[in-house]
């Protein structure tokens, strides 16, 4: 499968908007590289496995930005989007256009092998290392491993919407819960939760890639008997309650979701929204609000927004 790579050159400061300009868009991967954030990982005292030298000695001072979109019948309207936003219209607070767009063509195999080398185990929350499936590592006492392979699925859990996932099921998942994983990617969140003792799991997503990817992951972790797997949205594919609903997706489809989340959750259930941009924040705590939830607790990194709710 051949996929599409939009290259954006553009400075520190239009980083964040860029950014969410491309998951506005629909993007399926994103990489950031800042030189500047390299040079002070290596002043750190912070232990880096590999740096990548192309990185550092790249001639250009601003960020390059780097989103994949598959080659589909809506390519061409999404790169038009995309040169119109950041290249064509002006930004206002500036006065000039964001950036400089570059397309490339990316087979799915150079893609989801070549990144792999940079991808290590990391520690997330108080128990759960996710564990890439080609490292070793010797489980800590009371760690809970998740191995990976995320292939062309969204999900290391390297990513900050994930990790505060990650760390909110921690907090709220108990033995015996049911828990849907909405958006699952590649399954990081449902084989969390299971390992955290949920009796049952459904994760959901609407690309066929994402299922197939989750559940190849699923089975990996052995899982298999808690955590399954259905395509389609929230709506479409459940028909039972759970304990836990976690969403990591973007803040539009999170506020549509909120007018009836409360159908599909047991009382005093549990909602953690996450991928959420830090500008949108109030709105989507506005929404919960209005529908009833009492807010639990809200955590930003970054630009990045997660909130934990409860209907009151």
């Amino acid at each position: 499968m051949k996929w599409v790579e939009v290259q954006i050159k553009t400075t520190t400061e239009a980083e964040e908007l860029v950014t969410s300009i491309m998951y506005e868009l629909g993007v399926t991967g994103l990489a950031i590289e800042d030189p500047k954030d390299i040079l002070a990982f290596q002043q750190s005292e912070e232990d880096w496995d590999f740096i990548d030298p192309s990185i550092i000695n790249q001639d250009y001072e601003g960020v390059i930005i780097k989103a994949y979109f598959p080659e589909d019948e809506n390519l061409s309207d999404k790169i038009d989007l995309v040169r119109e936003n950041i290249e064509r219209i002006p930004y206002k607070e500036r006065g000039k256009r964001l950036g400089e767009v570059t397309i490339t063509e990316v087979y799915e195999e150079d893609w989801a092998e070549s990144w792999k080398k940079y991808y290590k185990p990391v520690k997330i929350g108080k128990r759960i290392v996710i564990k890439p499936t080609w490292e070793e590592y010797k489980a800590g006492e009371d760690e809970l491993i998740v191995e990976l392979d995320p292939g062309m699925a969204f999900g290391t859990g390297t990513h900050e919407t994930t990790m505060m996932c990650i760390e909110a099921l921690e907090d709220y998942v108990k033995n015996g819960h049911t828990v849907f994983d909405i958006g699952c990617g590649s399954g990081i969140l449902s084989i969390v939760a299971a390992k955290l003792g949920a009796e049952k799991v459904v994760g959901v997503d609407l690309d066929s890639v994402c299922v197939k990817v989750s559940n190849e992951n699923i089975s990996i972790n052995g899982v298999e008997d808690v955590v399954e797997t259905r395509q389609g949205n929230l709506f479409e594919a459940v028909h039972e309650k759970a304990h836990v609903i976690v969403a990591n997706i973007i803040a539009e489809v999170i506020v549509e979701m909120v007018d009836y989340i409360n159908e599909y959750l047991f009382d005093e259930g549990i909602f953690i929204a996450s991928g959420i941009i830090t500008e949108k924040l109030e709105k989507v705590k506005a929404k919960l609000m209005e529908k009833g939830f009492k807010i639990l607790e809200i955590k930003c990194i970054g630009q990045w927004a997660s909130i934990v709710s409860t209907l009151e």
